[in-house]
């Protein structure tokens, strides 16, 4: 099991995060449209705690994006 330290992991919240900024979107506009508080976001973003698969795919609709543009390598 690989760590939320993890370099792949972290390349992929960094993809999260540009992904949100360039749509003008702050963390607390984006927990607001998933309905859950900013600190899980700001958290994750982070990397304090890891995202699940159910968890990175809402956030990904929230953004308007695809799962594949953020797992991508």
């Amino acid at each position: 099991m690989k760590s939320i330290y993890d370099e792949e992991y972290r390349a992929m919240i960094k993809r999260l995060i540009i992904a949100r900024k360039s749509k003008g979107i702050t963390q607390k506009e984006l927990a607001n449209k998933l309905s859950l508080d900013n600190t899980i976001i700001s958290k994750a973003e982070n990397c304090v705690r890891r995202l699940d698969v159910i968890e990175l795919l809402n956030i990904c609709r929230a953004l308007g994006l695809k799962l594949n543009d953020i797992i991508r390598e």
